[in-house]
């Protein structure tokens, strides 16, 4: 297996971005990040690309940005780490593209960012995750964005001010994540999800996803009022039309996109 700490491979329609460095964690590192933001944009660039799964090797997700990069240096370089990772999960959020989290194991700070960033998680009963900031001193600020907009407020002040882990059930009581399998089933349930969204058409996703998190941002009245003119749009498609065409008809699709 190639020694990079981000693999990319694409088939049947499903992008797997692998984080490949167990011997440290996971880290996100700054070439960690570069080649996350890269595959990210490759994907979402490619018409073969339907649906994304970010996932790792070895027994952790991810532990979150690499300590060394967060000690001796000056503003300026800290900066730089916050504003890559910050980029990287900005993408992944406005990428066209479904983004799947495939968790096998302990998601700590910035690495529980990326599970609470991607559109979707699936998680093992081995998981557990964290933002234990807070116990070396570095409060998980920037994880807190995702994790609070994942979670309930309380539920993620409490990870943040503790740092305790949460396991997988309790993570999916709380909305961090869309399910929990065991171990031995992660992988199938995951491509299983993903070769369901991946089977329906690629422009209906690519209005539909950014659509939602726009109207999250806004209150009631003027989320519907974006919503119907989405809805409209959306029916002008040609994939709309086929898709409602078909299903008046008793028949399976066929795609343009």
């Amino acid at each position: 297996m190639s020694q990079d700490p981000v693999l990319y491979e694409l088939d049947e329609g499903i992008a797997r971005l692998t984080l490949n460095n167990p011997r440290q964690r996971n880290v996100l590192s700054t070439l960690t990040l570069e080649l996350l933001d890269r595959y990210l944009a490759q994907a979402g660039g490619d018409p073969e690309a339907r649906v994304i799964v970010v996932r790792s090797t070895g027994p952790v997700f991810s532990s979150g940005h690499d300590l060394n990069e967060l000690v001796g240096h000056d503003r300026e370089s800290y900066s730089g780490v916050f504003a890559d990772c910050t980029r990287v999960m900005e993408l992944i959020r406005l990428l066209p593209k479904p983004v799947i989290a495939q968790v096998q194991g302990l998601a700590t700070a910035a690495g529980c960012q990326l599970v609470a960033t991607c559109d979707l998680a699936v998680a093992s009963e081995t998981a557990a995750f964290a933002t234990p900031g807070v116990q070396i001193g570095l409060f998980c600020t920037t994880p807190g964005v995702a994790v609070g907009r994942a979670v309930m407020p309380k539920k993620a002040m409490e990870m943040l001010l503790t740092g305790t882990p949460i396991p997988a059930a309790e993570a999916l009581e709380f909305g961090l994540i869309n399910r929990v399998v065991p171990s031995e089933k992660l992988e199938d349930e995951v491509m299983g999800l993903a070769r369901r969204i991946a089977s329906a058409s690629s422009v209906t996703l690519a209005i539909g996803k950014p659509a939602f998190y726009r109207q999250m941002d806004l209150d009631r009245p003027a989320a519907y009022e974006m919503a119907q003119k989405v809805m409209v749009d959306n029916l002008m498609e040609e994939d709309a039309h086929e898709g409602i065409t078909a299903f008046l008809e008793k028949r399976e699709p066929r795609w343009k996109n």
